[in-house]
């Protein structure tokens, strides 16, 4: 875990860099209208989601699992095998669509699919091996990372994304900064 932290802390911060060297190229240049209105809105949005199913999933999983000892199907993992990855896209997309250029959105997704997808394939093999059939039933009825809309329409959100205050204290060192990293940007931007 601490790698993927290490190496995900260094991912962010040549981002920051890149951001502050070429600023002209990265933000957008017209803030004023109501597309713009709207996009900020629209990210805000998916970033509290994102954050609010991470902390769903995260909380979730660590009252059902066991030590990770069991398959964990209910709460936001019956919507999606990989409810935290969604929820990081989320947060990303958000992030892109209230300050960025819209072609930095396929520049996120492009390191997003770089970065996450072969960590979802080594899980997803881990998972395979110790809980087999179970695990491949499993991944017949629940897509990976992104949920079916039929399952969105049906879906009752408290069963679904169940959610205690108790299961923020885990996600609040993430929570925070991320606030105060996008406010900075809105003040800088200024």
């Amino acid at each position: 875990m601490k790698k993927r932290i290490k190496i995900n802390g260094i991912i962010m911060g040549a981002a920051l860099v890149l951001v502050v060297l070429f600023r002209g190229a990265f933000f957008r240049q017209d803030n004023s209208g109501w597309i713009e209105d709207s996009l900020r809105v629209i990210g805000l949005l998916s970033l509290f989601l994102g954050q609010f199913i991470r902390v769903s999933a995260r909380g979730y999983k660590a009252e059902h699992s066991k030590n990770s000892q069991a398959l964990i199907e209910g709460g936001p993992y019956k919507i999606v095998r990989n409810p935290m990855y969604l929820g990081i896209l989320l947060i990303g997309f958000g992030v892109v669509l209230m300050l960025f250029n819209w072609w930095v959105a396929f520049l996120f997704l492009f390191i997003f699919t770089w970065r996450y997808l072969p960590l979802i394939f080594s899980e997803e093999k881990k998972l395979r091996n110790v809980f087999g059939e179970t695990y491949g039933v499993y991944c017949r009825r629940v897509p990976r990372i992104m949920p079916r809309l039929a399952s969105l329409i049906q879906a009752n959100l408290k069963e679904y994304l169940p959610i205690k205050p108790a299961w923020f204290k885990k996600e609040i060192n993430s929570i925070i900064p991320l606030l105060i990293l996008i406010l900075l940007f809105f003040l800088w931007r200024r």
